[in-house]
């Protein structure tokens, strides 16, 4: 009738310094347990140690799921955010908060928000600790290197890399390039996409309308924007393509 939650709550209240002190909770028998009943109870016993509460949590999210923060349908902060943004915020907080994130404090991710599916599918990889590890190694991935070698590794574990995981590691890949070309903004707004800031010559953005007939340059605004469909399924592309293009042109200018 406890959730795992509330029994780890339970033994940790018992008892409180040098006073020694006994809990007893009954069931009526093994066979009157439910599956998931039988594995709080593991849980419990496995871990006893000083200091467990993480693996208890961890065991938890195993057992009951992690609803619909990983999945197709977010919802809260998380929906509103996307996760692989809400991940980036949660990291800076955190980095913010310790002596670490000073390394790091020249990094800034790219805001780029497309309406595409891309997300971690169940069926795949069915473990919940496992798939917050991808979604995790995948936000914090700073180079295109890093996030080929890790579709090589999910392909050895996994198997063929679903279409929503793929999404989800070429969103993050044309995060890192428009990066390194120097933006950090991404936005849509009348029917065209806008990378800001941007700092083109004349020769570097004569290159781009070669490869983008649709492009157009504003150097006032430092701006380079492009038309776009309105289907929101073919702007992912677009996005795509304009931050493999930005990069190789500011690379070979450079």
């Amino acid at each position: 009738m406890f959730g795992l939650a509330h029994l780890y709550q339970i033994r940790g209240r018992v008892g409180r310094s040098r006073e020694r002190a006994y809990a007893y909770l009954l069931y009526p028998s093994a066979a009157a347990l439910t599956l998931e009943a039988a594995q709080r109870l593991s849980a419990l016993s496995d871990y006893t140690e000083l200091g467990a509460g993480f693996k208890i949590a961890m065991r938890d999210l195993e057992i009951r799921g992690a609803g619909n923060l990983l999945g197709d349908e977010q919802s809260g902060h998380v929906a509103a955010l996307g996760f692989e943004l809400y991940m980036q915020m949660l990291d800076e907080a955190v980095n913010a908060a310790s002596e670490e994130g000073l390394e790091d404090e020249d990094w800034e991710p790219v805001r780029l928000d497309v309406n595409v599916d891309a997300y971690v599918p169940a069926d795949y990889i069915p473990y919940e600790q496992a798939k917050v590890d991808v979604h995790r190694r995948i936000a914090a991935s700073r180079e295109v290197a890093d996030l080929v070698m890790l579709r090589e590794e999910l392909e050895d574990r996994f198997g063929d890399v679903p279409e929503p995981l793929r999404n989800l590691i070429a969103l993050q890949q044309a995060r890192i390039k428009l990066g390194q070309a120097g933006a950090r903004a991404v936005t849509f707004r009348g029917g065209r996409l806008a990378v800001t800031p941007i700092e083109l010559d004349s020769v570097r953005a004569k290159k781009i309308r070669a490869e983008i007939p649709e492009a157009l340059y504003e150097s006032g605004k430092s701006q380079l924007s492009m038309r776009v469909p309105e289907d929101p399924a073919q702007q992912f592309p677009a996005v795509v393509r304009a931050a493999d293009v930005l990069l190789a042109v500011t690379r070979e200018a450079a």
